[in-house]
């Protein structure tokens, strides 16, 4: 039982850390705004579009306790209760990641007395299986496909389908922008991945010799 925890606890923290990662990588953001044309689309200025974009960042973290309320763009009661419903998800990877991260130190003391790290490749593999499968899925299904199933699963209501008139912080945000984070995102939890599974072989190889 100790064994399983610690390895979903692991694979957990692998998972929910690239995606914390990414959420707070701004300077991602801040290349697409060039890449993307994201000003002239919106009508606002860099900074403008930084600063709407800053605080949606800052909001969606579990310690910001604020309304939203964006710099220099109105919402919708819709809107936010949409962006309510974004925070919870984001809050719930957050404590995730938090839990995770505090059982794993007490599980490598426990797996060194007894000196197995085998968990550690099996953690790394279960991790790595979720973006192969999502990627398999998204390839066969298309971008723009696949990201209107994965709001229709994650939210009880439309709320997400913007109406830039009154939500006008959706021109800021384009669904290119959604596609480069889940590269990124799979791009981090691969490479944590394929750390976690050589440190592992190294530390097993390391006990056997």
């Amino acid at each position: 039982m100790k064994q399983f925890l610690l390895t979903v606890s692991l694979s957990i923290f692998l998972i929910s850390f690239s995606v914390i990662f990414t959420l707070n990588f701004r300077p991602l953001y801040y290349a697409d705004i060039k890449l993307l044309h994201i000003s002239r689309e919106s009508g606002l200025s860099e900074q403008q579009i930084r600063e709407n974009y800053d605080r949606l960042i800052d909001y969606n973290s579990v310690f910001y306790k604020k309304d939203l309320k964006f710099p220099s763009l109105p919402m919708s009661e819709e809107g936010k209760i949409h962006f309510q419903d974004v925070k919870r998800i984001f809050s719930g990877l957050q404590y995730a990641c938090i839990i995770s991260f505090i059982i794993i130190p007490a599980g490598l003391l426990w797996k060194r007395e007894k000196k197995d790290f085998r968990f550690l490749k099996r953690a790394s593999v279960s991790a790595a299986v979720l973006p192969l499968l999502l990627g398999v899925l998204v390839w066969a299904a298309g971008w723009d496909k696949s990201f209107v199933t994965f709001h229709e699963l994650a939210f009880s209501n439309d709320y997400w389908i913007f109406d830039e008139a009154f939500d006008p912080v959706i021109t800021i945000l384009p669904d290119a922008f959604f596609l480069h984070c889940a590269l990124l995102m799979a791009a981090v939890l691969i490479l944590l991945c394929a750390v976690c599974f050589l440190t592992g072989r190294h530390l097993c190889r390391r006990q056997e010799s």
